[in-house]
């Protein structure tokens, strides 16, 4: 018997060193293309066009960083309507969404079915770029920081259905309770099942925080005006300029030009936002992904 266990406790622990092991390999794969991508962001041009990525670069520079970030540079300006658009839209967004799930979940709501059913239908049909390009102009969501906001507002339905399933695994019996004791729709939305919520509203919160931060196509599209360019279409602008510098350089000065390194700048200016954001909602995004997802 004793025996029996003591070989039981040694394949626990050889299970858990070699899951360790492969969590650890995994770890590193996560890593290593990151930090390759931070170490190059300081390379020289040149060293980059003749050593490739490197480890440790041959040369060290932030002619990178001083493309992005030169007297007079749009990039900060950019950053805080980025932030701005990510704030308002994803908070407005948010709501909405727990708004509509909340009532889908309720099954004293009329026709549920039926509006779920015309929530799905979006997923599979588009109506196209022309009508939505149209109807932004007629709503005036043209030229203005509204229209870097509202056209991508409207909740996705994935994360409608993901609120909802949610919403649904919750006892029905609190809801009844508080309309016992009085409690408004209201109430309970946001008193009693909101704080309930949290890991699917932190979930759907990465999820529009991530699109908003990453969109330069409503600029493209609605925008004329590059005093409310956002990051994204900032720094696309400047490697734009960039390139086309290089290109009308002759082949002695080319190399001067910092068009890779810029690259690489660019993503660790752009992703470092959401890196530093994404610790602190891991938790309740991975609950309210998994529960969501297998619920209703």
């Amino acid at each position: 018997m004793n025996a029996a266990r003591l070989g039981k406790k040694r394949g626990e622990q050889l299970s858990q060193v070699l899951m360790g092991l492969i969590l650890i390999l995994f770890a590193f794969c996560c890593l290593f293309p990151m930090y390759l991508v931070l170490i190059n962001s300081f390379a020289t041009e040149a060293s980059i066009l003749k050593n490739g990525y490197q480890l440790i670069p041959e040369q060290f520079s932030l002619e990178a960083y001083k493309s992005i970030f030169y007297a007079g540079s749009p990039t900060l300006k950019s950053y805080g309507i980025t932030i701005l658009i990510t704030v308002v839209g994803t908070a407005i967004a948010v709501v909405i969404t727990y708004m509509c799930g909340f009532s889908l979940a309720n099954e004293n709501l009329k026709y549920r079915n039926g509006f779920s059913l015309f929530f799905f239908i979006t997923t599979v049909f588009n109506s196209g770029l022309v009508p939505w390009y149209l109807i932004c102009r007629v709503l005036h969501l043209y030229n203005n920081i509204w229209a870097l906001i509202i056209p991508s507002l409207i909740f996705t339905p994935f994360n409608m259905f993901l609120t909802r399933n949610f919403i649904k695994g919750v006892p029905s019996s609190l809801m009844d309770s508080a309309r016992i004791d009085g409690a408004g729709e209201l109430t309970i939305a946001f008193r009693i099942y909101f704080p309930i919520c949290s890991p699917v509203i932190a979930t759907i919160t990465l999820f529009y925080a991530l699109g908003y931060w990453n969109n330069w196509f409503n600029a493209i599209m609605l925008l004329d005006s590059s005093e409310l360019y956002p990051l994204q279409m900032i720094l696309f602008k400047i490697q734009s300029d960039l390139s086309m510098l290089k290109d009308l350089t002759n082949v002695g000065l080319s190399n001067t030009v910092p068009t890779e390194s810029f690259k690489m700048a660019s993503a660790i200016v752009t992703i470092g936002p959401i890196v530093l954001l994404y610790p602190f909602l891991q938790r309740y995004f991975t609950e309210g992904l998994i529960i969501g997802a297998v619920k209703g």
